[in-house]
């Protein structure tokens, strides 16, 4: 079996070592310059130069670099050497962890996902570790960091909405690490995904409205920019119209909602309030909503409500609804299956850990649940 990627520097800096090519006191390449040099991510680079330290073949110093120590003087790998690599690579394969990264979770999402996968990653006997990034990039950064470097066997992810793609998820996707990707996909990145067919399913709302004989319908959503979730929606919101022959109002589409996103404060939420006011005064014919989540269906029917309009004379539809105090259901709304998209999402990460092909984009049904009320 091909030894890991970081085992190959490892084991090129033991060579040079005992081909004199590197002695006692010489200063080890970087991460940065291992990491060009052999194509991989820096957290690879790293954990091979973690390794060489572990085992005193090298000595870090910080500020400084990474030096050659005496322990391979007259070019003999020491006796306890490799007895050391034994050990810690056992410790790693009793360590059966999964890591799962993801923006938030709440009530009418991502909570039952997760306890999918608990339960999932406990069937298949390994520990599940997760982290939750808030949607702030850097968070995310570090969520995948520390996981690489704590032994973790396969990822699990949901990237944060934005404009350009985490490049430490890349650098693992290049390097073959085992990763799903959870309700997401890349564009034009070859990583298994698995996720509702939101286009689909947006259509199908749309075309509810439209059924009921609405011709004016607008659609709400964060920004969509390189998330593929919101991509979808708006998709599916447009194709409808298509479909059923009818003209589409761009004036009617609103992408700027960020008091939902993980990272968003008071200010967002009154920006938010702001914009509904506005366009509900200028389109006051506009009475059906398709959302693209569902606490921003949420925030439109308290503005609706707090302008004294009333709220039967507009249809609201949107993802992932919660159902009132009273147990009805107050949006009808697409309903994600959670508990098969994780328990999927966790077979899919194994079989990779396993060896085992697996295909690139697994797409969960969805079904439309009709509001009670």
């Amino acid at each position: 079996m091909e030894a890991h990627l970081y085992e190959q520097i490892y084991h090129y800096i033991i060579q040079e070592i005992k081909d004199g090519r590197l002695n006692e006191g010489d200063r080890v390449s970087s991460e940065k310059d291992l990491a060009e040099q052999f194509g991989v991510s820096r957290i690879t680079s790293k954990k091979a130069l973690e390794k060489l330290a572990d085992t005193g073949i090298i000595k870090r110093i910080q500020g400084k670099g990474s030096f050659v120590t005496d322990q391979l003087t007259g070019r003999q790998e020491p006796k306890h050497y490799a007895a050391e690599i034994k050990v810690a690579h056992a410790s790693e394969e009793e360590r059966r962890l999964i890591g799962f990264i993801i923006p938030n979770f709440s009530d009418e999402f991502g909570l039952k996902l997760l306890r999918a996968i608990e339960r999932q990653t406990a069937a298949y006997q390994y520990e599940l570790i997760v982290k939750r990034t808030s949607g702030d990039r850097e968070e995310e950064k570090r969520a995948i960091q520390l996981f690489v470097s704590l032994g973790v066997k396969g990822l699990l992810m949901t990237p944060i909405h934005g404009e350009h793609y985490n490049p430490d998820l890349l650098r693992l996707v290049l390097d073959q690490f085992p990763i799903v990707l959870v309700d997401r996909y890349l564009k034009g990145i070859p990583v298994c995904s698995i996720y509702t067919d939101n286009q689909k399913a947006a259509t199908d709302l749309t075309l509810h409205l439209i059924n009921q004989g609405h011709k004016k319908i607008a659609f709400l959503s964060p920004p969509e920019e390189n998330t593929t979730t919101l991509e979808e929606r708006l998709l599916g919101y447009t194709l409808a119209f298509t479909q059923e022959g009818m003209d589409l109002n761009e004036d009617y589409i609103l992408k700027n909602f960020k008091s939902t996103l993980p990272a968003a404060d008071h200010t967002a939420r009154e920006h938010d309030e702001e914009n509904l006011k506005r366009f509900l005064a200028q389109h006051p014919y506009v009475k059906a909503f398709v959302v693209s989540e569902f606490l921003v269906a949420t925030l439109l029917a308290q503005v609706i409500y707090a302008l004294g309009y009333p709220l039967d004379e507009y249809e609201i539809v949107c993802f992932d609804a919660m159902d009132d105090h009273l147990g009805r259901t107050i949006f009808t709304h697409i309903q994600q299956d959670e508990q098969q998209m994780g328990e999927v999402a966790v077979d899919m990460l194994i079989s990779q850990i396993d060896g085992t092909d697996v295909p690139e984009q697994r797409i969960v049904a969805h079904r439309m649940i009709k509001r009670t009320h």
